[in-house]
Order: structure tokens, then C-alpha cells, then sequence
């Protein structure tokens, strides 16, 4: 039981009230993690080496929990639903097959709702993964591997409201989900193909998905008289132009500041003579985000995209408008 969550509430002010329960909350992960022990390592090694699905349930505030821990693993790589345990009553236990492995959730491991669905994991042989407080409750009892929480009490001081103890359970659902993440080798460009839309969809968006190509990439040679280079970079609209050599790799690129520098006799000159040399570029595969942040550093509104990040041929254009329009910067 922690010191705090005996107090009385009745005399907190709203903001020590607050504070207590954030404080009692952060002293049970502390204790959680501490608490860590092989039953974790054997829950990772079980679920990593299935060949289905987590099925993660639980009732009530478990059940909520449950569907945030389902949520999670399924978008960093452990494919996972949340079944109800009411439902699994009345037909939903087809949803769970024998090669999936079932997480189940009770603070006190006796949720009557759950007893259909363990016994039908012990019937057919289904691995149970137990999240409990209670290490003699029915769902330890029952199941193969058993994550116990610390029996710490709740937040409101009468161990009443599901606070610390979903607070707990949800940690460590999370330390299942990034933990196989990494044994997985799931990368944030993994994650982007669960999770495409939003505000982190859009900073996991690549350069190639953003980047401007083909007629609409401003290119001249290298002895292009810069009349002309002049001309592309008016029509083409970035304010920016490719300067290619005889193989078509980038050389070099004209900007805005490139044509001050070279205001005297800049109409008698070539777009050699002007250019930047080794310009800066990014590669269609590398995250957009990481490309805000070059031009950022830099202090540039675009990068040229080549096949390997060098002076190769110009694949594409990517702007920092583009960016913002797609919510990336």
C-alpha cells in the first residue's frame, strides 16, 4: 500500500488532490518496475514465437485497458485484437484460434465474465498470459505465465476506483509492446505503414511520397546560357535550379542567393559558372521529417532527391512547403 493513498481526500484542495494522485500513480510504476522478473522474459519469448494472434481481454476498466494494450501491439508489429469477454459468451470465442495466445486482465483475477473464455483456452491448449494482482485469484491459478501487478492499493484512498492498478496493467502492456518491438527490429518506417493518417502518419511520410518529378523538376546543363537557366527557374516555380553534367548527375544548383553573388554580367555567364557544386540531397526513401530537419539546419527551402543521396541523377524535388501542406513541419 502506498503512504499516500491512505490520506483523506476530503480536505485536498483540488490541485493537492491532483498532485497525490499523479505522485501515487508514479511511486506504483516505480514499484512495477522493480517487480519485473523472468515471467516477463517468458511472456516476450511465448508471445514473440506464436504463430497467430495476441487476443488481449479483460472486463470493465480491464477491458479498456485491454483494448489500448491490443491497440498497441497491433501497430508496432504483434498482430492483436481485443475481444470482449461478455461477447466470447455468446459466440466470440471463434475469434480465437489455437495457434493465438490469449492476455487476459483482472485486477483481482476473479472477473466472472472471464470464466467461459479461460476454460475454453484450457480446453483447446490456447496459452493464457495473465495481468493480475492476485497471485493465488483464479486467472493466475489458471494461467501459464503469470505478469503480477503490486497490490498498492488506488488512488482514491478507499481501493475502490481502478486507478493505480489500470495505470500498472497498462505499463505493462506497453513494456510487452515496445519490448517485442525491438526484438522484431520494428522501425518508424514499419510504423508508418499501421498508421498512415494523423499528425505521426504525416511526420513518417517519406520524401518519395512528397517530393515533385519527372516535367515538373527544374534542370538545365552546365552550359546552359543562364538566360535560359532563368527562364526554367521562373517557370518551374521553386526558386531553385538542378545544374546536370554530360551523364545527367547533379552538379551543382542555382538559387536565389547563387544569382545575387553573380549579379554583374550574369546574363553573359553559364549555369557552371553560377552554381552551387555539391549540393545537398536527400534520398526517396528518407523520411520527410528528417528532410524538414536538414533544411532547418541549413537554412534552405528544398532538397533535391537522388537514388543514393549523392551527386546522382535528380529523382525529384521536395520543398518545405510540401511539407507543411502535409503536416510534417
Amino acid at each position: 500500500m502506498l503512504k499516500h493513498v491512505t490520506t483523506k481526500t476530503q480536505m485536498d484542495t483540488p490541485i493537492q488532490s491532483a498532485r497525490r494522485v499523479i505522485t501515487d500513480e508514479a511511486e506504483a510504476l516505480t514499484k512495477l518496475a522493480q517487480s519485473i522478473d523472468g515471467s516477463f522474459a517468458e511472456a516476450v519469448d511465448r508471445i514473440q514465437t506464436c504463430q497467430g494472434r495476441v487476443i488481449v481481454t479483460g472486463m470493465g476498466k480491464s477491458g479498456h485497458i485491454a483494448n489500448k494494450i491490443a491497440a498497441t501491439l497491433a501497430s508496432t508489429g504483434t498482430p492483436a485484437h481485443f475481444v470482449h469477454p461478455a461477447e466470447a459468451s455468446h459466440g466470440d470465442l471463434g475469434m480465437i484460434g489455437k495457434t493465438d495466445v490469449v492476455l487476459a486482465l483482472s485486477n483481482s483475477g476473479e472477473a466472472p465474465e472471464l470464466s467461459n473464455l479461460l476454460a475454453y483456452t484450457r480446453r483447446f491448449n490456447i496459452p493464457l498470459i495473465a495481468i493480475t494482482s492476485r497471485i493465488d485469484g483464479t486467472l493466475a491459478t489458471q494461467s501459464d505465465i503469470c505478469l503480477l501487478i503490486p497490490q498498492l492499493g488506488e488512488a482514491c484512498g478507499y481501493g475502490v476506483v481502478p486507478t493505480i492498478s489500470t495505470t500498472m496493467t497498462l505499463a505493462m502492456g506497453d513494456a510487452l509492446a515496445i519490448t517485442l518491438m525491438q526484438l522484431r527490429g520494428f522501425t518508424p518506417e514499419h510504423f508508418r505503414d499501421f498508421h498512415p493518417g494523423g499528425k505521426l502518419g504525416a511526420k513518417l511520410s517519406k520524401v518519395g511520397d512528397l517530393m515533385h518529378s519527372g516535367s515538373a523538376l527544374p534542370m538545365v546543363s552546365l552550359d546552359t546560357p543562364m538566360s535560359e537557366a532563368l527562364l526554367e527557374i521562373s517557370q518551374k516555380g521553386f526558386g531553385v535550379v538542378a545544374v546536370t553534367d554530360a551523364d545527367g548527375h547533379l552538379a551543382g544548383i542555382i538559387t536565389d542567393g547563387d544569382l545575387r553573388r553573380h549579379m554583374d554580367g550574369l546574363l553573359d555567364q553559364t549555369a557552371e559558372t553560377v552554381m552551387t557544386a555539391a549540393p545537398q540531397t536527400i534520398t526517396p526513401d528518407s523520411l520527410a521529417d528528417a528532410a524538414v530537419s536538414i533544411m532547418n539546419d541549413r537554412k534552405i527551402t528544398c532538397l533535391f532527391v537522388t537514388e543514393n543521396g549523392t551527386a546522382t541523377a535528380p529523382m525529384g524535388l521536395l520543398h518545405i512547403h510540401d511539407c507543411l501542406r502535409a503536416g510534417v513541419a
